[in-house]
């Protein structure tokens, strides 16, 4: 065969493999896409002894926005009251008016922090900087190898915010990564549509990095039992 022959059918070949759709990139292959089927969610039995409730960026301003974060009240405040009779320790991030936002501007006033329960902390990590692990730790909800040091047992964290995809599964990646075990009921995060929650649920509950999804489990809060 002739050298030119052969310079012509491996360029041919390079041009193939460069148009296939199995070399295309996410953005062209974007309507190809096939929705995964929905995560399992799991009952789930709470020790309140070792376990936090973390309301993140519940505010009026954001939260009465969002038509699907408004519809997570009742659900917010099923939780709140559940571990409010069970003496949780219970945590707030608050955001807004330009850093100087106060419980006052949380969007219910039955899920008002009491003091020394929240912390102005913006950002999707609330753990960076905060007074959150610490207040965990003082409490006796430890990481996992603090509980190894302590002879005691993993704590829990049950995380519900506005965003799904920024505050709530930042945090939530944060804290598997610090060593928590950590609760999703699905129906107390919410964000600006549909597809931003299920983005933030399906990586917590199934397609995220293994250490995160090995420490969440996802639920809802009518699935909660202490």
């Amino acid at each position: 065969m002739k050298p030119v022959r052969v310079a012509a059918m491996f360029g041919a070949l390079c041009m193939a493999s460069v148009i296939s759709p199995s070399s295309a990139d996410v953005i062209s292959d974007w309507n190809t896409a096939v929705v995964p089927p929905a995560p399992e969610l799991k009952e789930v039995t709470v020790d309140p002894s070792t376990t936090a409730l973390l309301l993140l960026d519940m505010m009026k301003a954001g939260c009465s926005a969002r038509p699907r974060c408004v519809a997570a009240v009742p659900n917010i405040k099923r939780i709140h009251d559940m571990a409010r009779a069970h003496n949780m320790v219970v945590w707030y991030s608050l955001v807004g008016r330009g850093g100087k936002a106060t419980p006052d501007d949380v969007i219910d006033p039955g899920i008002k922090p009491r003091t020394g329960e929240w912390y102005r902390q913006g950002g999707a990590d609330k753990f960076a900087g905060s007074t959150l692990q610490p207040l965990l730790r003082q409490a006796g909800i430890y990481t996992l190898a603090e509980s190894k040091q302590n002879n005691a047992k993993q704590g829990t964290v049950i995380i519900c915010g506005n965003s799904f995809q920024g505050a709530a599964m930042g945090t939530a990646v944060e804290a598997a990564q610090r060593g928590y075990k950590i609760i999703i009921p699905v129906d107390c995060s919410a964000a600006e549509d549909e597809y931003h929650e299920q983005y933030a649920t399906y990586h917590l509950g199934k397609g995220g990095p293994a250490n995160v999804v090995s420490a969440v489990t996802l639920t809802r809060t009518t699935m909660i039992k202490f």
